[in-house]
């Protein structure tokens, strides 16, 4: 965005012992971020008082199955995914500053700073590896400029000998439920063999709305998005609890990205074997995938996705969005 060109050391960087913290104000916005050596991410996002993070983002590999899924036994071939989904190694983290790597500044090469270093541009880039067998490994760079944007840019390094995939994204677990999301691509829920009958505009959905399948399965697809903003009025701080309304905003780098907002994670709906089982509703469950995989439909008896419609793990997936 053109706004890094713009705006020059207001960044405040504070390097500690096991986090790196970013701080910093641009016209009125306030903004308060810690990345964590320890959980391999981002672990507190605050925005003007309100944290929109209630565990570190990580890379997603996994949908909950369909019914077209367990009909075409697609989890029999697959389902490594899911593990690669809940247990993943981080194995490197790097660090730029104004565009210059510098050496892992936890203890104790953290000594040197005072906890005013100003920067016109941090970067920060995790490397994972799966527990898949063979492992596959994934990038994810967070790039913080001085008006508060991040630009998160995810890459998937392909391996021929992985099965295929059901989606690749990141996860996003924040706080609280949302009041409500509002959104720029198709109307109503999407798959990448399901976009005919969305309509293109701006869209808004009323709270969390998970669709009442008898037995939960993956929902709440949207497909071609240019932005996402997603709106909350509740806290965990006992201080305040209702709060003014606040937003945050997930835009396309290039071209759009698929995206899916709910009160559950994928291994939650999973779990649950009839609608009754689902838990309570207490988060908000954002997903921006690079990449997804069609749902199929002819039947739900063994007929498989349409070969356009699958995700080939053994190709490199890249792609960007900024959080603002």
């Amino acid at each position: 965005m053109d706004c890094i060109d713009k705006v020059t050391k207001h960044l405040r960087l504070v390097f500690g012992d096991v986090t790196l913290g970013v701080h910093g104000a641009f016209q009125e916005k306030k903004f308060d971020y810690i990345f964590s050596y320890v959980t391999g991410g981002p672990e507190s996002f605050v925005i003007n008082g309100m944290e929109w993070l209630y565990r570190t983002p990580r890379p997603t590999f996994w949908r909950a199955l369909t019914d077209n899924d367990r009909g075409s036994r697609f989890h029999l071939k697959s389902g490594m995914w899911l593990s690669a989904d809940m247990f993943l190694n981080c194995v490197n983290i790097a660090v730029a500053v104004d565009g210059t790597e510098i050496p892992f500044p936890c203890a104790p090469e953290n000594n040197k700073y005072t906890g005013d270093e100003m920067a016109r541009i941090l970067e920060i880039t995790y490397t994972y590896e799966t527990i898949t067998q063979p492992a596959a490994k994934v990038t994810v760079s967070y790039l913080v400029n001085g008006t508060g944007e991040t630009q998160v840019t995810v890459h998937y390094h392909g391996n021929k000998d992985l099965p295929e995939l059901p989606v690749f994204g990141m996860r996003f677990l924040m706080p609280t439920c949302a009041d409500r999301f509002v959104y720029e691509g198709l109307s109503g829920e999407t798959y990448p063999d399901r976009k005919a009958g969305g309509v293109p505009g701006i869209h808004e959905v009323e709270g969390l709305p998970v669709t009442p399948y008898l037995v939960p399965q993956d929902c709440g697809m949207h497909m071609d998005t240019k932005w996402v903003k997603i709106y909350r009025s509740t806290t965990l701080d006992n201080r305040i609890r209702k709060a003014k309304p606040c937003a945050v905003r997930f835009s396309a780098g290039e071209g759009t990205f698929a995206f899916s907002c709910l009160p559950y994670t994928a291994s939650e709906l999973e779990n649950a074997t009839h609608i009754e089982e689902l838990p309570p509703e207490r988060r908000t469950v954002l997903c921006v995938y690079g990449a997804v995989r069609g749902v199929g439909g002819i039947n739900s008896w063994g007929i498989d996705v349409e070969p356009e419609y699958h995700i080939d793990a053994g190709k490199d997936i890249v792609y960007s969005f900024w959080i603002s």
